[in-house]
């Protein structure tokens, strides 16, 4: 009897055509779900009758609470190294194995550059008043050149994304909680004093932080208050890192010239969410990590762990 695998949240329905399955083809039957379960009684109903689930991201939360409706359950693979959405020691009570698999950091990097370059040019607005024959030029774009870009944060995303400003010509600062002058000196950045320093000096701001108990709601409204009229925010790292309430007031009053994000504190974002209408927002459906190179590694080492745990050898384990 083959062992049954779910593979949530395939949107693209592409999962089992990016990598390779026919290595556990013959030991377990795949079951891919195009479509969202927003609770956990879904999830829950759909995942009773499998052994495996494998996840991308952080999008599908596996509490404890779930995991002991799942007695069938034996196996977990989720894209990426990190996930703090999984109760791993819950996973462990009942039985479960969690394991990851590797991820580039270079799409969220390209994807941060492609929604600062549409937010600095009106890309969306000007594409879309060609297609309607409206009026020939209506914007005025954003330099690049020669203004400043802050980063919040300056991991393995941030770094990247500064090495990328400097390439344009900007002058990179950037702060997190921890960050040294030493490590900013290694990519060529300069250490703001503070965290209201680079928000107030910044023509471009972009968040690049893991999200925890220090980082939650690290970007309120008596931050955003401190940024230029003229300046742009953009957030590809966690929803949460901002509060969204504040950024949607600050949207809608004109305080800042715009912003874009890539990620909710909904996820799907509902149909009546006021980020889908909000003005000065260019956004887009969580696609930081949605590349063909990624998915192919995320899927083939799904696959491979798949194979490893059927040997009794898991590979990769969370927790």
């Amino acid at each position: 009897m083959r062992l049954r695998c779910a593979v949530l949240d395939d949107f693209q329905d592409v999962a089992t055509t990016v990598a390779d399955w026919s290595p556990v083809g013959d030991r377990v039957e795949v079951t891919a779900f195009t479509e969202h379960f927003a609770t956990e009684d879904e999830l829950a109903e759909a995942l009773a009758d499998f052994d495996i689930a494998v996840t991308l991201r952080e999008r599908v939360p596996f509490p404890a609470s779930l995991l002991d409706r799942l007695p069938r359950l034996k196996l977990i693979v989720a894209s990426g190294m990190r996930n703090s959405v999984i109760d791993c020691a819950a996973a462990e009570r009942n039985g479960v194995t969690v394991c990851g698999t590797q991820s580039s950091p270079t799409p969220p990097v390209e994807l941060t550059w492609a929604l600062l370059l549409g937010l600095a040019r009106g890309l969306v607005t000007e594409n879309n008043a060609l297609r309607a024959g409206g009026p020939w030029q209506s914007t005025v774009g954003a330099d690049l050149h020669g203004r400043r870009l802050g980063l919040l944060g300056l991991g393995k995303i941030g770094s990247r994304v500064a090495r990328v400003g400097l390439a344009f010509g900007m002058e990179v600062t950037a702060w997190s909680p921890h960050l040294t002058e030493e490590r900013t000196d290694e990519v060529g950045a300069a250490l703001a004093p503070s965290k209201e320093e680079l928000l107030r000096t910044s023509d471009f701001v972009s968040l690049h932080l893991v999200l925890g108990d220090t980082t939650r709601g690290i970007v309120g409204a008596a931050d955003l208050a401190l940024m230029k009229p003229t300046a742009y925010l953009v957030n590809t790292s966690r929803a949460a890192l901002v509060d969204q309430d504040a950024l949607l007031t600050a949207l809608r009053e004109a305080r800042i010239a715009g912003a874009a994000v890539d990620v909710f504190d909904t996820e799907p974002l509902p149909a009546d969410h006021p980020m889908r209408t909000a003005p000065r927002l260019l956004a887009t459906p969580h696609l930081g990590y949605v590349s063909q190179r990624n998915y192919a590694t995320y899927y083939g080492q799904a696959v491979e762990a798949i194979a490893a745990y059927l040997t009794g050898s898991p590979v990769r384990r969370l927790g």
